[in-house]
Parts: C-alpha cells; sequence; structure tokens
C-alpha cells in the first residue's frame, strides 16, 4: 500500500471513531465495470454479515453502482472491507 493510500486511511478511521459510537451502521458505495465478476465479489466480500446490498446498472450497462449498507464493529474493519474489494480490477469507492 502506498504512503498516500495509507494516509488516507489513517485520517478515515480518525473521522470514524470521532463520529460514530460502535458498532455502527456503514453505508459503502461502490462502482464496478459490470463484466467478469466483479459484482459478485463485492457481494461475496460481505456474506454472511447481515448486509443489505442493492445495486443499479449503468444505462450503457458498462457498470454497476452497489450500495451496501451493513453493521460493522469497529472502524478497523470498515477499513479493511475497503482494502479487501480495492483487488477488484477497476473498483472506485464512494
Amino acid at each position: 500500500m502506498d504512503k498516500n493510500t495509507q494516509e488516507f486511511y489513517e485520517r478515515l478511521k480518525v473521522e470514524l471513531d470521532y463520529s460514530n459510537t460502535w458498532p455502527a451502521e456503514y453505508l459503502y458505495k461502490f462502482i464496478v465495470p459490470s463484466k467478469n465478476d466483479n459484482v459478485i465479489r463485492v457481494e461475496e466480500a460481505f456474506d454472511c454479515m447481515g448486509a443489505v446490498i442493492k445495486t443499479t446498472q449503468s444505462k450503457t450497462g458498462k457498470f454497476t453502482s452497489i450500495s451496501v449498507d451493513v453493521t460493522m464493529k469497529d472502524a478497523q474493519e470498515i477499513i479493511d472491507k475497503y482494502i479487501e474489494v480495492s483487488t477488484i480490477k477497476g473498483i472506485i469507492s464512494l
């Protein structure tokens, strides 16, 4: 992980801890290319967590937006999920 990415996650952790009481609901938003198994890989990352997942395909069908509403135990768990899904080619975390 490069230095800028690491600094981003450190700042995010501080902000999450400041603004939440744990455990807390968290809304992830991602955009992935619709091809291959990208959507399934995001869904599987949140499997067995009680997540509510909504997907919407773009007009052209090239991209899919994914919203994941899930209860997370702490800020580090949120960051770990971002890192886990960051291996999906073309994923954008919003």
